[in-house]
């Protein structure tokens, strides 16, 4: 990223007249960068996450520009989260561009916002001046993230979404009961208290445990539990 160019009163800002969308569900955090975008003369403004149709209808009132997106952007009115990353593609789509802003500590899920579009993140602690440097850069069309940088999210995101699809497969090949097993034991159970569960003898379950450990080519139940924890993030 660029370093921080200091404001020049008597200079016209980079970003006038492109329209920058604030979308975060911190009121503090966006009305205050919505306040300092406006300080420095560039036209900010922000859309209330309230469901994801919610957001892409507001921003379809706009002239397309900027887009400061967070990723976690709490829940709809039925609960269900609203995830920043499915933003990215329409919001591309309807011409505006996406600098992710976020607090995610997670460097896939930054990275498959990378991989979908998204010109470049910012942390969401970062100074008022770093994220000023990048809406400049943003909307002057010059790179915000080095290419390198952004190269190493998006190959992590792709390589964590090989893992989930490799280890999808495996449980695939499990049936329904083996599966249950599996999620019994995951839960901390040990083989007998899995067979009063399901009312079956001990033996039954030890084979069904030997069945789990072939198909997901695991040679201990702790390699087993953690495959299917990392799998469904039990």
């Amino acid at each position: 990223m660029s370093e921080p160019t200091r404001h020049d009163p008597g200079r016209r800002p980079t970003g006038v007249g492109t329209p920058v969308v604030v979308v975060d569900d911190h009121e503090l955090v966006a009305t205050s960068l919505v306040l300092g975008l406006r300080s420095e003369g560039i036209e900010a403004s922000r859309i209330r996450p309230a469901a994801e149709r919610g957001i892409l209808a507001e921003v379809a009132k706009l002239a397309p520009g900027l887009v400061l997106l967070d990723l976690d952007l709490g829940r709809d009115a039925e609960g269900n989260r609203i995830d920043g990353v499915e933003l990215v593609g329409p919001l591309l789509g309807a011409g505006w561009q996406v600098l992710v802003l976020s607090g995610s500590a997670d460097p896939a899920r930054v990275g498959s916002a990378l991989d979908a579009g998204a010109l470049a993140w910012v942390p969401k602690n970062a100074p008022f001046p770093t994220l000023l440097a990048a809406v400049r850069e943003a909307v002057a069309g010059r790179p915000v993230m080095p290419d390198d940088r952004r190269r190493k999210f998006i190959d992590l995101y792709r390589r964590r979404q090989a893992e989930r699809r490799d280890l999808a497969e495996k449980l695939g090949r499990l049936t329904q009961r083996e599966r249950e097993v599996l999620a019994e034991l995951a839960r901390g159970k040990r083989a007998q208290a899995v067979a009063d569960h399901f009312v079956v003898s001990l033996a039954t379950v030890r084979t069904q445990i030997r069945a789990v450990l072939t198909k997901l080519e695991v040679s201990s139940q702790l390699e087993a539990v953690a495959l299917y924890r990392r799998a469904t993030g039990a």
